[in-house]
Order: C-alpha cells, then structure tokens, then sequence
C-alpha cells in the first residue's frame, strides 16, 4: 500500500508511538488537577509543551505569547472567532474571508457574524480576493481595508492546489493594526513557520496532520493586537496523551530537518504534476504554469489535486485504491467559492518515495491508454 493522502492524516514516527507509550505506562495522570507525583508531573510537561511550540514557531517574544491546546483546527479557528473576535465585533465591523479555502475557515466567521446579526449587529464578511494562479491577491486586499476591518482570516498552504499562500505578505497588505488569524493546518509538520518573520497574530493546526496523534491542536497567540487570546468558561481536562504526542513529533520534525522535509515533498510534487501533464486525459487543478518539474513559479507543497476527464473522480479513487494507491476522492471540505466538483488528491509526507509517484503515474497511464 502506498499512503497518499496524508493532507487529511498524517501517518506516525516510532518517537510518538514510543513517547505516547511510555507516559500512558509509567506516569498517565490528570494535569492540573491533582498534587501527587504524576499528576504534577503531567502538569509540568502540558507547560513545557507551549513553550516547545513557541520554539518550533520561532516565536520573537514567548513571554507575551499565548499557547493553548485544543482538538484540532476546526475547534481553534472556532475558538478564536467566538472568545476572542466575537466580543469585540460592533454593528458595521468587518471581517475578510478566504472562501475558496477550507470551509473550517470559513464556518467560524460565519457563525460569528450570524450570532451577532440575532443580536441586532450587522458584521459585514467580505470574501479574500485571489489571482489568476489562485494566490492572495495582496493588491487588491489592500484596497478592501478600512477603519472597521476586524480580522483577517487566511491559509498558510491550500489544502486542494497545495501552494504556499504567501502569507508574509499579507501584513503589508493589512497595515500595521489589522490582526490575521492562520490556517496552519497543511503547513505546520510540512515546511518552516517562523512567527518571528512572518507577521500573524494567530496560529492554528491540528496535531495529526504534524505526525502527533488525532484529538489534539494548538492555538498560537501573538497577543499584541487587541486583547490577549483567552478562552471562555470552564476548562476540562486536556488531552494529555496528544499534547505529549505533539511535543514528540515536533522533536523529530526539527531532527529531521523541516527545510528537508518541505524540499522532498516539494519535489514528489513536482515529479508528479510533471508527469500528470503529459497525460491527455488528467486535468490538474490549481496554477497550470506550476505544473513542469522546472517550472520557474513555486511548486505545490506535497499536495495535488486533478480529475480525470472520463471517469470520475470517487470511481478513479476506488480504482487506484485497488492498486495500492490510497488518495482522498471527494470535494475535499471547500469553502463556497471552491471547486465544486469533486477530484482526486494526491498529498505526501516524508515516508513516500519516488517509487510510490511513479507507480501512480504508471496506473493512470494505463487508463489513458484502455
């Protein structure tokens, strides 16, 4: 089996099996809720693992940052809309929205935006301008920010065309006041993150797609802009078991080298759209001047998306499946303004290989030519 569709899970190093075990075995406790030896050790490992998240984001100032675990980025994203936007949202504020992006960036500030509305506040939600290669349009986002802009809501790598967003220069585009909430998701565990060089106020992933197990995400705060990021009501218990699985995947991404680890998938990527585009009856999705190996814009970051002009797209997922290939088939969770029909993605990590590309190239080339 080759595993192709680590943009919706990743798969786990021995470390994080092995960290996960040895805690649930020689230690496993509540954190914060007891003062016995375990439970004020779990308790001293959750804080040192937000200042081991700090490091891995090359934060430029820990000590007024704010880390907070939560499920994954469906849950921060929605965190962040409701304890932190919501109460300073007022009748004619705005807020601007990536809807051609992933729709748990989208249903947050929606939700927000409605549950002012009911409250007798109008919240205007303007969809983020995009250009021809399905990048940020900087320019023109420029032009839509005004005195009662809010948030901007924005992705580090697109979870369907797998281009960097090139979020560090949204900043500019914002001005100096505006904050911008990041959708990390397909690019935390993928390629580097320095907060320190690129200018956001929020941070949020998912553990599971950075190699950490299901169940546990993290929400970075700058807490520079507005009021520092808290959450609402009673805290429960913290899934300590992921967050310790977190601090362990971390550990072995900075050993492996995320520069490397963004150079490989980067490169599978680009020897299969390279491939892909000999092929008459594949259409990939996304920027088309990206698709040859020496194409001189940016490649796609380990993740590609294409339909078959014949057979579609679920029908093609159950076939490459029989051969071993194991791809995502469906819609793909887009926001409004995203591709409404459904493709196949291909999304790869640092236990694939050239083999794997080809073997797939190979299968499609063979329904090319039944």
């Amino acid at each position: 089996m080759a595993y192709l569709d680590s943009a919706a899970t990743s798969q786990k190093p021995q470390a994080v099996l092995d960290a996960v075990l040895a805690y649930l075995t020689t230690g496993n406790a509540n954190a914060a809720r007891g003062t016995y030896p375990w439970a004020n050790r779990t308790t001293t490992r959750i804080e040192q693992a937000r200042d081991r998240l700090r490091r891995f984001l090359d934060d430029p100032a820990p000590q007024r940052s704010g880390v907070h675990f939560v499920s994954g980025t469906t849950e921060g994203l929605r965190a962040v809309a409701r304890d932190w936007l919501a109460p300073q949202l007022r009748d004619g504020d705005e807020v601007i929205v990536p809807f051609a992006d992933h729709a748990a960036n989208n249903a947050p500030w929606l939700e927000v935006a409605e549950l002012l509305r009911r409250q007798g506040a109008s919240i205007g939600v303007r969809a983020m301008p995009y250009d021809a290669a399905h990048d940020y349009d900087v320019g023109r986002l420029a032009a839509m920010i005004n005195d009662r802009t809010r948030l901007i809501a924005a992705t580090h790598v697109h979870h369907v065309y797998g281009n960097d967003m090139n979020v560090h220069r949204l900043r500019v585009a914002a001005g100096p006041t505006v904050p911008i909430c990041l959708d990390a998701a397909q690019g935390v565990g993928h390629l580097p993150l320095s907060t320190a060089t690129t200018d956001v106020d929020f941070v949020v992933f998912s553990g599971h797609k950075a190699m950490a197990l299901p169940g546990t995400g993290a929400i970075w705060a700058r807490n520079q802009r507005g009021p520092a990021y808290a959450t609402t009501g009673w805290n429960g218990s913290p899934n300590t078991s992921g967050i310790i699985s977190l601090v362990a995947a971390l550990d072995w991404l900075d050993a492996a080298g995320l520069d490397r680890v963004a150079r490989w998938n980067t490169a599978l990527g680009a020897r299969l759209t390279d491939g892909l585009r000999m092929l008459s009856n594949i259409e990939v999705l996304g920027c088309q001047s990206s698709l040859a190996a020496d194409a001189p814009t940016q490649q796609r970051q380990g993740i590609v998306a294409f339909r078959h002009r014949d057979i579609g797209s679920n029908d093609l997922g159950f076939i490459l499946a029989a051969h071993g290939l194991l791809v995502r088939a469906d819609g793909h969770c887009q926001g409004d303004q995203g591709e409404k029909t459904a493709s196949v993605r291909v999304s790869m990590h640092v236990y694939n290989t050239v083999a794997e590309v080809d073997r797939l190239l190979s299968v499609l080339g063979e329904l090319d030519h039944d």
